[in-house]
This record gives C-alpha cells, structure tokens and sequence, in this order.
C-alpha cells in the first residue's frame, strides 16, 4: 500500500502548560498515538511535521525550546522521518513532496494540529497535489477563535473545518473508523 501517515505539529507547545494550549490536545494526540501504532505494526511510512516559528513576533513554537518538541506520546522512532516546516502548509519550503515522491506514495492519513491552521492548509494542499488524504477527525485539535466581537468554541471552529474539508478535499474518519476498516480491508 503507498500510503504515509502525516503527524503535522503534535508539539509540546500545545500542551498543557505549553505557550498555545489547545482544546482537548492529550485526547487527539492518544488517538494520534493509535493510528501511529497502526502504522508502525504494518510497516507502513510515518511522517512527523514539526513546525518552529522564524516569524520575529512569533509566541510560540520557539527554535530552541520545549515547546518545539515533538510530543512523547507520538514521539518519533530513529528511522522515522521528521519534516521541519515554517509555514503553516507543510509542503511549503519543506522536502515532504521529495519525500512522497521518493517513497511511492499516493495517499495521506493525516493527524495533528491546529485543525484550522496546519491540518487545514496541509490538506488542501496535498488535494491540490493530487494525494488521496484521509483525515482522522478525532486525532486533530484546534482551539477558540474570535472574529470582531464574536467568540466561536473550539469545537465549533474544529466542526466547521472539518465540514469545509469533508468530502472535497478529504475523506474524514473517527479513530476508531479508520482502524477497523483498515484492519479489515476495506478500500479507504
């Protein structure tokens, strides 16, 4: 199967205690560790994504600091490949299409954060590309966003993302979802 499994910014940062604590972050990255575990028992490519801000008014993501490591509990193994990015696109400026390319691969599971940023632009962006993508829904974490005077919820903002993206641009599953049918054969 030419298929890779894309960990975009699962980060300290977004942690408790990190400097941009996102909504329900430890639930999405344990379900991001089951779909890595998936991955890694089929042999099958894993991809992490890490994002370290160089924007001079950036507060987080920080080159040298915490906040930048990959979380531990999707912490990369050796021969595991880690694609440092700048953007939230994590094709833009970065070797990851080299990497697909060079790996034979043709479709995306994609998992991480923030669901209206990264996961966002990585989607389409892979879409546009001409990957099939896979988007596990509830291995991905945003946070709340305000618009003039308007304060949307974190889940409404994750709701609406994944609505946009449903469909079109991926094919959305819960964890639970794509393990089972991924464990029985079907076609994704």
């Amino acid at each position: 199967m030419n298929t890779s499994l894309l960990l975009i910014d699962i980060q300290n940062d977004y942690f408790h205690g990190g400097r941009m604590e996102l909504h329900n972050p430890t639930l999405a990255a344990t379900n991001a560790s089951k779909i890595l575990k998936l991955f890694r028992e089929k042999k099958l490519q894993v991809i992490h994504v890490q994002h370290i801000s160089l924007r001079p008014d950036a507060t987080f993501f920080l080159p040298e600091t915490d906040g930048i490591k990959i979380h531990s509990q999707v912490e990369p193994l050796e021969n595991e490949i880690i694609v440092q990015k700048n953007f939230p696109n994590s094709f833009k400026g970065t070797n990851l299409e080299n990497i697909l390319i060079e790996h034979h691969i043709s479709e995306l599971t994609i998992c991480g954060m923030m669901t209206h940023m990264c996961i966002d632009a990585t989607v389409r962006a892979a879409k546009d590309k001409g990957y099939k993508v896979n988007l596990i829904h509830d291995a991905c974490a945003t946070k709340e966003l305000q618009f003039g005077k308007n304060k949307i919820s974190a889940n409404d903002v994750h709701h609406a993302f994944l609505a946009a993206l449903n469909g079109i641009y991926a094919d959305i599953y819960s964890t639970e979802e794509y393990i089972n049918k991924f464990n029985n054969g079907v076609q994704l």
